[in-house]
């Protein structure tokens, strides 16, 4: 079976883990630990425990019966009491983190109840803070307010160097293949390669680094960015081996869809532009899945092509 160690955060991570999960992957999910808006937030601040969402996102994408796990865990109280806004899967990740002394015995337990396709790995245990530098020359202190910050993002990093988890390093160390997710480029993607042992780690690999490209970009982040953009800035935060292979879009968005995304969000389509990237490889197709008028991944087609490229 091929192994994979698939890093990234969010949304980005958990949706693409949908495709992979369906094919004969053996899946290491390296979740950043930075988010700390809503739920999570109070929970970091209270507990002074890793960021526990987009764990809850990645186990949820990874369950066999995940319809109804996504009902439970991202089920949220709506009350006049202290559990108002809460998500449920926070509060037993919190729980299982508390009741196992570490957040790795806590994924465990929940792994053992919701008996998940693959293993759910956090960067860190630690109660980590990432500060972005805005092009304005501002500093910035914690995800939910760089992702707010009306500014374009020139770099993150850390507050208080997080201790990277030993798994983490495991995983990649045995993986056939290091898949780059699509998501925030400076808050899923980068969070991950700012640590030093991380970098080595992958500097030491064999496996191949695959970079899922971003279908739109992202307001602050990546705007009027084309693929070469993506890839260059991942590559500038990598060591010595960069990413062999890019996987892109190639399929047609209808004009209307595009149009509101313009005009709502502030999100265009990511160019293409293949001819300004040298010495790497392009998995390509039609990914385009459009959810109630939304532009999502069709992440099966992109596993099927992954791991068709991977053993050819």
């Amino acid at each position: 079976m091929t192994k994979v160690a698939v890093i990234g955060g969010g949304t980005g991570l958990s949706t693409l883990l949908r495709g992979f999960k369906k094919l004969p992957f053996d899946i290491s999910a390296i979740v950043s630990v930075c988010d700390d808006g809503s739920s999570t937030g109070r929970l970091r601040e209270e507990f002074k425990t890793p960021a526990v969402g987009d764990i809850r996102k990645v186990l949820i994408s990874l369950s066999k019966n995940e319809d109804e796990v996504r009902r439970l865990l991202d089920y949220r109280f709506n009350t006049s009491s202290d559990l108002d806004g809460h998500a449920l899967g926070n509060l037993i990740l919190t729980a299982a983190n508390d009741i196992c002394g570490n957040m790795s015995d806590g994924i465990e337990l929940v792994n053992s109840m919701l008996d998940l396709k693959g293993k759910v790995i956090p960067l860190s245990f630690d109660n980590v803070t990432l500060v972005g530098e805005m092009e304005d020359g501002s500093i910035v202190s914690g995800e939910h307010n760089i992702t707010e910050f009306d500014g374009k993002i020139k770099r993150v990093f850390y507050g208080e160097k997080p201790s990277v988890n030993k798994d983490v390093l495991k995983s990649i160390k045995e993986a056939d293949a290091i898949i780059l997710s699509m998501g925030s480029l400076f808050t899923s993607i980068i969070p991950n390669l700012i640590c030093e042992e991380v970098i080595d780690e992958i500097d030491k690999s064999s496996g191949k680094i695959i970079y899922v490209c971003n279908i739109m970009t992202q307001p602050g982040e990546t705007d009027d960015y084309a693929v070469s953009d993506h890839v260059n800035l991942i590559n500038s935060y990598l060591g010595k081996r960069k990413v062999d292979a890019v996987v892109i879009n190639n399929g047609v968005v209808d004009s209307k869809i595009i149009k509101n995304y313009e005009t709502t969000e502030q999100k265009d389509l990511v160019k293409m532009d293949k001819e300004k990237l040298d010495n790497i490889d392009f998995i390509e197709n039609d990914y385009i899945l459009i959810e109630d008028g939304a532009i999502r991944h069709n992440t099966l087609r992109v596993a099927i092509d992954v791991i068709s490229y991977l053993l050819d």
